[in-house]
């Protein structure tokens, strides 16, 4: 068995059958992941803070809150207080912030990540990256969820595997967008240490959590050759 981490992308989740769909996933997944967009960084308006709220009455899941925001201090200080175990930001919005931000998560207790669209290179996040927890590049540009893969920003995550092994840096590297049968074997030969699966990969695949969960197992086995716990 391969253990391979998937992080739920619940914003494509089906809402009629939150509680079911929450409950199936505790025992399957390792974390959940919360996508808050303002509708000023990117058109949509999606989830909040309120929602990480909702999960943990029904969910001991580490959440991951993934800041699609313009005010990024605004929604780091709500998510410090209700102790977002993961909090990810944007590096094209942290100019001047990124290390009081990053050491408002730390003294918090909580760990900090940063976001990459498709066209920022990795060396931006340089003069901070040993103090970072995770990296986190997209493989869409953010805001919608169903968009084209972008195969070349898998080039990243090979680029920071090999960083973290030189460096011996701690961060995790995940991947984000359009994680699915189309693209599991790519993913898997650039090596991220976590997949957010949203409606493409998950949700959309039938109207039975447990057989969508079951089809993406199959789809990951069939196109990696590894197995899924």
């Amino acid at each position: 068995m391969t253990k391979v981490k998937f992080s739920p992308s619940l914003m494509t989740m089906d809402l009629d059958k939150f509680k079911e769909q929450i409950e199936f996933l505790n025992d399957h997944v390792d974390s959940y992941h919360i996508d808050i967009m303002d509708g000023h960084y990117v058109p949509n308006i999606t989830l909040s803070p309120w929602f990480i709220e909702e999960v943990r009455k029904i969910s001991k899941l580490p959440m991951s809150a993934h800041l699609m925001v313009t005010d990024q201090s605004f929604w780091v200080n709500q998510l410090i207080d209700m102790k977002c175990e993961w909090i990810c930001m944007h590096v094209e919005l942290l100019d001047a912030m990124a290390f009081r931000l990053i050491d408002s998560i730390h003294e918090a207790g909580l760990k900090a990540g940063v976001v990459l669209n498709p066209e920022t290179p990795i060396e931006v996040i340089f003069p901070y990256i040993e103090l970072v927890d995770k990296i986190t590049i997209m493989t869409i540009d953010p805001g919608f969820a169903g968009q084209r893969f972008i195969e070349s920003t898998l080039q990243k995550i090979v680029e920071l595997r090999k960083l973290r092994e030189e460096k011996g840096y701690n961060y995790v590297i995940e991947m984000d967008g359009s994680s699915n049968r189309k693209s599991f074997k790519r993913i898997d030969e650039a090596g991220p240490d976590i997949y957010i699966v949203g409606r493409s990969g998950l949700f959309g695949l039938d109207s039975s959590i447990k057989k969508s969960w079951e089809i993406m197992k199959k789809d990951y086995n069939d196109m990696t050759g590894k197995v899924i716990e």
